[in-house]
């Protein structure tokens, strides 16, 4: 472990040891890699066939409720990426040739610390901090509607932060600059402090908001129950993710569990008032413009988000489907879609500056799942002592509450390949199915909402468990973490403290908090 581990509170001042970068490795070693054919040529082509089941018919970004939405606010979709920057970051891997995990280097520490924040601290990279220990942020934003916002500080464009991945769109870019003002309300907050005592409560209540906000809303509560010894998350109930030294990334949370999220995405998001701020995450290749998510480049005028659409800061008028007409569809909650075996049609192919050879992200993860030696998803839920699914429980295609024979096909996985997949299903695609089976009604915090609220799947006993115990073990695995330090730490607002109240703090609103 390197020495900056030892360091309490932890600073980022010093320059990374090689020591502080973490490795991949394998949850599961024992258990033999899922092959979906006899040749290469014959497993891609198969996960090809897979892949494209698992992408919906092209449905353009609307106002108004939608039947995939789940019950969680759209902003944990883009927090859930946030996170993922935070804990993974692997810049030599491809997807052309054979891995072996236990060789892959992750270059960020396998720890919720917050390092995609502060890169290497105001010594290594003064030009991210004023002389107070704030970060420096860039340009006004505007926004109809919206007032106090900014871009990331840029230089030509690019943005000055510590992960450049948080501006590859203009949520995430947006997020990220809202946790450089969550850090600069801490400073004057807490005047007199250090800068690593300022860091270390800004990463406190981040890591709060993982596991008491952003977990229960994605895996199941029985799941999480299994965790926690008097109420509260206990080390020794840690199954399945064990380190010797120091925690390792799995592979089966990375290239699999957490990517959970891809199925979130919406085709579109509303970004504020103007009627030109409906916008899908991808240029429409038929009609390219620059009038779409994608990032890395300096914020387009009027892009400013009204934070209200994608997280309750506020309370707003649920909508009604179908009504283009009507004023409250405008300026609603915008809610994640659920978690299935679907994601929309705008992943079926990324533009060639994202990604290509597959421009397809489900063949994507499909694929680097197959060369990564990935077990199936029935041999991981064998291994946990679980039943697994049934090949008429892997369903594929959209988990809508009634699905429409024509708009929303539900394929059996055992018909998809000639029946390669009967028994032997990828494991992010049995961990996608699975959440179909642990759905769990959730109240929408909107006026007119559902009374009984919105069925949503959330991650189960094999998906949900590789990703609670993986977050935790970081956790427990980090001498200077939450859950280490002070495991019964609150904010001093009190336990109920969301990512809502984050979000809120860093708008300037809302108690001090010290």
């Amino acid at each position: 472990m390197s020495s900056r581990h030892a360091i309490t509170p932890r600073g980022l001042n010093a320059t990374r040891s090689p020591l502080s970068q973490g490795r991949f490795g394998r949850m599961f070693r024992n258990l033999t890699p899922a092959k979906f054919g006899p040749s290469e040529a014959d497993n891609i082509a198969n996960l090809a066939a897979l892949a494209d089941n698992m992408v919906g018919d092209f449905d353009p970004p609307k106002d108004g409720p939608d039947a995939e939405e789940s019950g969680i606010p759209a902003l944990y979709t883009y927090f859930g990426q946030f996170i993922d920057h935070d804990i993974t970051f692997d810049p030599v891997s491809s997807l052309t040739k054979q891995q072996d995990p236990d060789g892959l280097v992750d270059f960020r520490t396998p720890a919720l610390d917050l390092d995609n924040l502060y890169g290497r601290g105001p010594n290594d990279q003064p030009y991210m901090y004023d002389s107070s220990g704030k970060f420096l942020l860039g340009e006004t934003l505007t926004g109809t509607g919206v007032s106090n916002s900014s871009d990331l500080p840029r230089f030509k464009g690019r943005a000055l932060i510590g992960d450049p991945r948080n501006d590859e769109n203009s949520i995430v870019s947006q997020l990220q600059g809202l946790m450089l003002r969550f850090h600069n309300r801490m400073v004057d907050d807490n005047e007199g402090l250090s800068f690593e005592a300022v860091q270390q409560r800004v990463r406190f209540h981040y890591q709060y908001v993982v596991l008491n906000d952003f977990l229960p809303r994605i895996v199941n509560a029985g799941v999480l129950n299994d965790l926690r010894t008097g109420g509260h998350y206990d080390r020794s109930r840690l199954a399945y993710y064990h380190w010797k030294n120091f925690p390792f990334m799995p592979v089966e949370f990375s290239v699999a569990a957490y990517r959970l999220g891809h199925s979130m995405i919406r085709p579109g998001y509303r970004l504020n008032d103007a009627d030109n701020m409906l916008l899908q995450i991808f240029p429409d290749p038929n009609n390219p413009d620059n009038n779409a998510l994608t990032g890395f480049r300096a914020m387009g005028p009027g892009r400013a988000i009204d934070w209200g659409r994608f997280i309750d800061i506020d309370t707003r008028a649920y909508g009604v489907e179908d009504d283009s007409t009507n004023p409250d569809n405008k300026r609603r909650l915008q809610l994640a879609y659920r978690i299935d075996t679907s994601l929309v049609d705008p992943l079926r192919k990324l533009p060639p500056e994202v990604a290509s050879n597959p421009s397809s992200l489900a063949l994507r993860n499909l694929e680097r799942s197959w060369r990564l030696g990935l077990p199936s998803g029935q041999a991981v839920a064998r291994a946990m002592h679980l039943t697994p699914l049934t090949d008429e429980q892997i369903v594929i295609g959209r988990a809508v509450d009634h699905p429409d024979p024509t708009g929303d096909p539900q394929v059996p996985i055992s018909s998809i390949a000639n029946g390669v997949f009967k028994g032997n299903c990828p494991l992010w695609t049995y961990i996608l199915a699975e959440a179909r089976q642990f759905s769990t009604p959730v109240t929408i915090p909107a006026t007119g909402a559902p009374a009984s609220g919105v069925n949503t799947p959330q991650l189960g006993p094999v998906g949900g468990r590789i990703v609670a115990e993986v977050f935790l073990g970081m956790m427990f695995g980090d001498a200077s973490s939450m859950l280490s330090l002070d495991p019964n730490w609150a904010p001093v607002t009190g336990p109920d403290f969301r990512l809502k109240d984050l979000v809120t703090y860093a708008l300037g609103q809302g108690a001090a908090l010290h």
